[in-house]
């Protein structure tokens, strides 16, 4: 590999959970092209409210990684006096907001800081980790993305009285900070009052409350008073509403895409197949065969794929990597724009030209492909902790 002297011979820092298997991998990228282990800032450290911004080394790039999987950390950026049950759907709302806050602190550093770049936008990340306003930036650029409606929805009436008023049958319902499909309901409905919801979120009733938690197996719901339920459980957090696309079938599974952008350039793609509306690998489903989807699809058509994944990925431009999940449509003719993920590049063994997701980014940096430009003044709202 050509190195920018300029780029990698600095000091990477890795804002992550340490022991987690993302810093493992980024670590590994480092060492395989040469590079000192990247330091690793630990989010307890960013998320906890008594701290002040982080010591950096001078002139590091600083590359965030997911929050995720660590009881401790989400304590923290939800400002909870305990540790939350991860399985529980709860709580996105409040770590969104101490998410946001987090940023602005390491944003703070990397200002103070001498030659420090970071490799994500603030203002990118956080727009990425809430669906609606990422859905909003997608279709303002006009990259192709699911009907949503006008209004917000607060909880099940009022999913129901917008559905009547577009005439939809069908939609999706997420949790607007949900990741790995936590929170979805993949809701149809039909004459009669039939009402059907596949969701990854396990309903249980404790006397009078009602609880979620994530279940790595679907669950089915036929009665229309636990899918209220269910809805309106999520409701406190947030709701995202889209109005259901049709997926393509391939080899007897319906199938959509997750496409790693590298500084504009799609680079990884897995196909995700599945036999229940939702695709996430996390829930049993499986990596389709992309050669074979890729010939099915033939050259042109594949283009336009990665081309509408890099359209996507174009409307966060000062950030390094995107995951960009990507519903083809039956037949392949078109290919419509799910969700853009800020931390989408955990693909374990997936290569492109012979280099993993993490060496990826680090390749686009030695070669130049994402320019470091002077370091981003910080924003307010990151500080605050208010988005506009």
């Amino acid at each position: 590999m050509s190195r920018d002297r300029s780029a990698l011979d600095r000091p990477l820092v890795a804002v992550c959970v340490p022991g987690n298997r993302r810093l493992a991998l980024f670590t590994e990228a480092a060492r395989a092209t040469g590079l000192p282990d990247p330091v690793p800032l630990d989010w307890r450290e960013l998320a906890d409210p008594a701290a002040g911004p982080p010591a950096l080394p001078e002139g590091a790039l600083v590359r965030v990684d997911s929050a995720g999987e660590d009881a401790p950390t989400a304590r923290l950026l939800r400002g909870w006096r305990h540790d939350p049950d991860l399985h529980r759907v709860e709580g996105g709302a409040d770590q969104h907001r101490g998410f946001v806050h987090a940023l602005g602190k390491l944003s703070q550093a990397v200002a103070a800081t001498p030659g420090a770049h970071l490799l994500q936008d603030v203002d990118d990340l956080a727009d990425l980790c809430d669906k609606r306003r990422c859905h909003a930036r997608l279709n303002a650029a006009g990259v192709p993305v699911a009907p949503a409606p006008p209004e917000r929805v607060t909880g099940y009436d009022s999913l129901r009285e917008a559905m009547a008023g577009l005439g939809w049958r069908r939609v999706f319902v997420k949790s607007a900070h949900g990741s790995s499909a936590s929170g979805v309901v993949a809701l149809a409905t039909a004459p009669g009052g039939r009402i059907r919801a596949v969701t990854s979120a396990h309903l249980v009733r404790d006397g009078g409350s009602v609880k979620l938690y994530n279940s790595l197996r679907p669950f089915t719901y036929t009665d229309e008073a636990d899918v209220a339920a269910i809805v309106d459980a999520l409701a406190p957090d947030g709701l995202h509403v889209e109005r259901w696309v049709p997926k393509a079938g391939f080899q007897g599974r319906v199938i959509d895409l997750r496409v790693l952008v590298v500084a504009g350039r799609a680079t990884h793609a897995v196909v995700r197949s599945s036999r229940s509306p939702m695709t996430n690998l996390h829930l049993g489903n499986a990596r389709g065969d992309l050669a074979a989807l890729r010939e099915s699809m033939g050259p042109r058509t594949w283009r336009a794929a990665t081309a509408t994944a890099e359209a996507a990925a174009g409307v966060f431009p000062r950030t390094l990597h995107t995951g960009v999940d990507l519903l083809v449509s039956p037949g392949w003719r078109g290919f419509t724009v799910c969700e853009v993920n800020a931390f989408g590049d955990l693909l374990p063994g997936v290569l492109h030209e012979g280099r993993s997701t993490q060496a990826e980014q680090l390749h686009a940096l030695a070669t130049g492909r994402f320019p470091l430009s002077a370091p981003h003044p910080t924003p307010v709202h990151a500080l605050s902790g208010e988005r506009p």
